[in-house]
């Protein structure tokens, strides 16, 4: 009986807790708990405009990550970058040694990890406003380094030192929208954070494909150079921009809170912006009791630490489902045969078709849930990942056929893991844990990303394995695994508020049964189907 003891006891702790926070808070929070919950997207356009706005502002700094990033990894394949940092080899080619291509690319790692942590202590301390305007300032001066670089060791400090306002971008983008939206928009301001990544990237690639023709070193400083496009009016929005009021809650500031509240939404709305705040204290106070501070340890204790892991894994995921192949695209396509121009080609039709999925994803992730959505995404790129790797078996040139499937791989990613994963893990974390959860769940994919960057291009390059295609089956065996993860640990939180996932949590519900247990958050007591959970933990403990 000692698991129905634990069951008892939660729903008594549960109780108490309510009951010691102010009973008009309590009513209030309980009646904006089910508005929001009802809501529809068309009723949150309608109320939240002006938090769409901002936050669609701020996350277009993401652009300008997708776009470096990627430049990186092009300029791999560019053959005016190659002669500038390579080696000429028989052929009379140039190339970039795996172990550079490996150090460049995990150049911008190792500055993001750093960015990261540093943005899960700052953003909490001096809110999501300041700690991007100092970021962007800081990168605007950073461009500098890469832009004049005569060496690859001088291009390699310039990747590490950029990396670190990357860092910030990454997670307190999603934070910030994840904060200023209801629940009827969270999904699709959450995930917009992947469509300017893949914006970025497709830019990148643009650009680059426009200066094939170019001989001299411009070729690959002017890209560098355009990124100083996007500091200055990105800083001047963030200096106007409202803080986000669940971090304005959290430092007890509740006229603040009401303030940014009334700027996020349109005048004249009919919203009651004081229960909106009372859902916002109520949260935060519920969360105090599960949660003993918001310090990065606090992320590994009690369901913090099921929800941490999660969160980790869910992003790990799209590392380690063989995403890496598109990111090293024009390199992987022209290993498997395919022409310099004609893989730039390939590559700027496989970001567009990004942009494309993660539009479609908007559609069904509300239809056909996060959980669902992910799993079959998973499923359908260990398929295409099969299918390349069969490709490069036989001997004659299959590099078409290769780029094809390339674009199918990318559609199913950018329409599935991709966008999902950015809803799913700031639905994962506590509001007051969240800004810490995302960085250590960035940190596990920039880890991830580090080991991508290793084994990738000793798959493909012609100095190590030259494995070409056949790396498929290697990335297909990692996602395997990926999915029998997610089936049996990864929940379900499409139309949940942020209160109803704490009580799922608290309650340990399984994974599989988060979207069949209901929630009455006034009461803090959940039920699965007909039958309360502590019922069906007595049950289960007398069958035993």
């Amino acid at each position: 009986m000692r698991r129905g003891s634990e069951a008892s006891g939660v729903a008594e702790a549960t109780n108490r807790r309510i009951s010691q926070i102010d009973p008009n808070i309590v009513d209030e929070a309980a009646f904006a708990t089910d508005q929001e919950v009802k809501m529809t997207l068309k009723e949150g356009i309608k109320l939240y405009p002006h938090a769409i706005g901002w936050s669609v502002l701020l996350s277009c700094a993401i652009i300008m990550e997708g776009f470096d990033v990627v430049l990186i990894t092009s300029f791999f394949g560019f053959p005016q970058f190659n002669k500038k940092y390579g080696y000429q080899q028989a052929d009379g080619t140039y190339n970039i040694p795996a172990s550079w291509q490996t150090a460049l690319s995990n150049g911008a790692y190792v500055g993001e990890i750093i960015g990261l942590f540093i943005n899960g202590i700052v953003s909490e301390r001096y809110g999501y406003r300041k700690t991007m305007i100092a970021s962007l300032t800081f990168l605007a001066a950073l461009i500098f380094i890469p832009f004049f670089s005569n060496s690859i060791e001088v291009l390699l400090v310039g990747c590490i030192l950029m990396g670190i306002p990357w860092g910030v971008f990454q997670t307190l983008t999603t934070a910030y929208a994840s904060e200023v939206c209801p629940t009827a928009l969270r999904a699709y301001l959450t995930t917009f954070v992947n469509l300017c990544w893949v914006i970025g990237q497709l830019t990148s690639t643009a650009v680059l494909r426009g200066f094939l023709s170019r001989e001299d070193q411009w070729a690959y400083r002017i890209p560098y150079a355009l990124q100083w496009i996007w500091p200055v009016p990105i800083i001047i929005g963030c200096i106007f921009a409202p803080e986000s009021p669940w971090w304005l809650v959290r430092q007890n500031r509740v006229k603040d809170a009401e303030n940014s509240v009334r700027r996020l939404t349109a005048a004249g709305s009919g919203l009651d912006i004081q229960k909106t705040v009372s859902l916002m204290i109520r949260t935060n106070e519920l969360e105090k009791e599960i949660t003993s501070g918001t310090s990065y340890l606090d992320c590994f204790k009690g369901t913090d630490l099921r929800r941490t892991e999660i969160a980790c894994m869910v992003w790990g995921i799209q590392t380690m489902c063989g995403s890496g192949l598109m990111g090293y695209s024009i390199y992987f396509l022209q290993q498997a045969g395919v022409a310099v121009d004609k893989s730039f080609d390939f590559t700027m039709g496989q970001y567009a078709l990004g942009i494309c999925g993660t539009i479609s994803s908007w559609c069904l992730m509300t239809r056909v849930g996060r959980r669902t959505l992910y799993i079959w995404g998973l499923i359908g790129l260990f398929i295409v990942l099969i299918v390349i790797g069969c490709l490069a078996i036989p001997k004659t040139n299959m590099g078409i056929a290769t780029g094809a499937a390339l674009l199918v791989f990318t559609l199913i990613y950018d329409i599935t893991v991709g966008p999902v994963c950015y809803s799913l893990v700031s639905e994962m974390s506590t509001t007051r844990l969240r800004a810490k959860s995302i960085v250590l769940a960035r940190n596990f994919y920039n880890i991830m990303g580090i080991l991508n960057n290793v084994i990738t291009p000793r798959l493909v390059n012609t100095d190590s394995l030259n494995w070409k295609g056949k790396a498929g089956f290697f990335w297909a065996v990692s996602c395997f695994f990926c999915i029998i993860y997610c089936y049996f640990r990864l929940p379900e939180p499409a139309g949940r508020a942020y209160i109803e996932l704490d009580l799922l949590f608290e309650h340990k519900v399984s994974a599989r049964k988060f979207h069949k247990t209901s929630v009455d958050a006034t009461n803090g007591t959940i039920r699965a189907g007909t039958e309360s959970v502590e019922k069906q933990s007595i049950e289960h403990v007398e069958k035993i």
